[in-house]
């Protein structure tokens, strides 16, 4: 049992130290080299802090655990959009909520809270019918979240352009440290990915030993895979608020909510029902 909860502090420990000395540090490295705008970076952060409850998913759908799994996606986007709000508090950039495209994203990330209540308030069966739904409004949240940022971040993505054109000027692209830095980035992803299939196993030998319901270990699941999201959230906004910009700072924060839970409800969720359906 001792053996059980050394691992869980281990394995937790391990996604702290992943996600804040690599995964943010590279992921910063990277934009900085390829001059990307702070919404693709929050993107590419959404997709790979996302990588433990990928593997948690499958992980559950292998052993049966649909329920299980609805409601690690659900604990997973409830506190994502906790943990984001804590940051922007913490961080004392409130005055971005102002902006239309930031209210539309939180708009859209608290869909991705209510579909999955909706979901088991209803008990509606999740199957193969719900799959090509969710496809569809992964692919619909996508074209609302670029639209109203074309729309209503015009001011700060032209600011950006300048500034992006004149370090263009004064320094070329090192296509071979891009090269490490997507490389590095990739290993990192699969460590997570690793390191979270460990974790998921750990927490449900913990729950079957304690007779735990598939319910809280869906929420213990959820609470341990948000750990990359709540270091990105913070380590964006900290490096925007040193170059005294704090909106792109919240623009990439608020992108990263919004692709991990979109991806999380969507495709993984996906992902883990056709893997249940052909088991």
């Amino acid at each position: 049992m001792f053996y059980e909860f050394l691992k869980l502090v281990i394995y937790l420990a391990l996604i702290v130290v992943i996600s804040k000395y690599i995964l943010v540090l590279v992921l910063r490295k990277l934009a900085e080299n390829l001059r990307l705008k702070p919404k693709t970076v929050g993107d590419i952060a959404g997709y790979a802090t996302s990588m433990p409850e990928l593997l948690t998913i499958i992980t559950s759908s292998t052993r049966g655990l649909i329920d299980a799994s609805i409601y690690n996606i659900l604990s997973s986007n409830i506190i994502n959009f906790i943990q984001y709000i804590g940051s922007i508090i913490l961080n004392k950039n409130k005055k971005a909520f102002e902006n239309t495209a930031i209210k539309i994203d939180i708009v859209l990330v608290i869909f991705t809270i209510i579909i999955p209540v909706i979901l088991i308030c209803f008990e509606i069966p999740i199957n193969i019918s719900v799959v090509p739904i969710f496809i569809l409004l992964y692919i619909m949240f996508i074209y609302i979240n670029n639209k109203v940022h074309r729309l209503y971040l015009k001011n700060e993505d032209e600011k950006l352009e300048n500034v992006i054109l004149e370090e263009e000027k004064q320094e070329q692209r090192d296509l071979k440290k891009i090269l490490i830095y997507f490389t590095i980035l990739i290993i990192t992803g699969i460590f997570l990915f690793i390191v979270g299939e460990l974790l998921g196993k750990t927490i449900e030998n913990l729950a079957n030993v304690f007779k735990i319901s598939e319910l809280l270990i869906g929420i213990l699941l959820g609470f341990a895979t948000s750990i990359p999201e709540l270091i990105t959230f913070f380590e964006s906004q900290k490096h925007y608020k040193n170059n005294n910009d704090e909106i792109l700072g919240v623009i990439e924060a608020t992108n990263n909510l919004l692709t991990s839970n979109i991806l999380n409800l969507f495709i993984i969720q996906s992902i883990g029902i056709v893997i249940t359906i052909i088991i």
